[in-house]
C-alpha cells in the first residue's frame, strides 16, 4: 500500500533529479530537424560550447495581466521584466552553471543611466530526459524543443515549482501562460531572439523581441 501511494505521487508530483549531463539539444531535436537548422544555431547550442555574451537591442511589450504576473514571479526569482520598451540595450550571457545545467543571463538596461534588469535561468536535464528549464527561485517549465524553418523553437508544455526535489505541478491560470521561444538565424554573426506568452483567458501576456551579435561568428 506505501509503496501504491509513493508511486502514485511521484506520477503526480515528479521528483527534480540534478543530473550530470548537459542537455543534448541535438538529441532533443532528433537527428533530422537538427540537420535543418541554420549550421550558426547548431554550433550555439552544440555540446560543450564555451562561455560566450551576445550584445544587443530589444523590445519588450507587457499587458497588465503580465505585470501582476511579473510581480506575483518576484516571490520565484523575478523571472520576467514587468515593463515595455523599445530598442533597449541588452545582453545575454551563456555559460555551463558546473552541474550539467546551461546558464541563460539576460540583462536588460530600460533606458540611459538606469541600472539593468536581470533574467537568469538555467536549462537542465529533467526525468526521463526532458527538458526543465529553471529560474533561481524555484519556478520552472518543462519544454518542447522543435525545428521550425530553420529556426530553434522550444514551448512551455507545463509550469511547475521546485521545492527541494519535488516538482509541484502549477495550474495554467496561475501562469503567465504558454510561453514560446524561438532562436532565428539572421544573418552571419546576427540572431533574433523571440519571446511570447499567451494564457489561456488573459491573451497575450509578455512578448519580446530582439537583434543579437555573435562575437564568435
Amino acid at each position: 500500500m506505501a509503496a501504491r501511494l509513493t508511486e502514485t505521487l511521484r506520477a503526480f508530483v515528479g521528483i527534480e533529479r540534478r543530473a550530470g549531463a548537459a542537455p543534448d539539444f541535438r538529441a532533443l531535436v532528433g537527428p533530422s530537424g537538427w540537420s535543418r537548422l541554420h549550421p550558426d544555431i547548431r554550433r550555439r547550442f552544440a555540446p560543450r560550447h564555451p562561455a560566450v555574451c551576445y550584445p544587443g537591442r530589444m523590445d519588450l511589450q507587457c499587458s497588465p495581466w503580465g505585470r501582476i504576473f511579473a510581480w506575483a514571479g518576484r516571490l520565484f526569482g523575478a523571472p520576467l521584466p514587468s515593463l515595455s520598451a523599445a530598442d533597449a540595450r541588452s545582453e545575454v550571457r551563456v555559460g555551463d552553471d558546473g552541474r550539467g545545467g546551461v546558464v541563460w543571463d539576460r540583462l536588460i538596461w530600460p533606458g540611459p543611466g538606469t541600472p539593468p534588469l536581470r533574467v537568469r535561468s538555467t536549462k537542465r536535464l529533467g526525468p526521463g530526459g526532458s527538458l526543465l528549464e529553471c529560474v533561481d527561485g524555484g519556478l520552472g517549465m518543462v519544454l518542447d524543443v522543435t525545428e521550425e524553418a530553420g529556426a530553434l523553437v522550444f514551448r512551455s508544455r507545463s509550469y511547475f515549482l521546485a521545492v527541494g526535489r519535488w516538482r509541484v505541478p502549477v495550474p495554467a491560470w496561475l501562469t503567465p501562460g504558454r510561453c514560446r521561444v524561438a532562436h532565428i538565424a539572421t544573418a552571419p554573426g546576427r540572431f533574433r531572439f523571440e519571446l511570447e506568452m499567451v494564457h489561456p483567458a488573459w491573451g497575450t501576456t509578455f512578448r519580446q523581441v530582439g537583434l543579437f551579435d555573435d562575437p564568435q561568428g
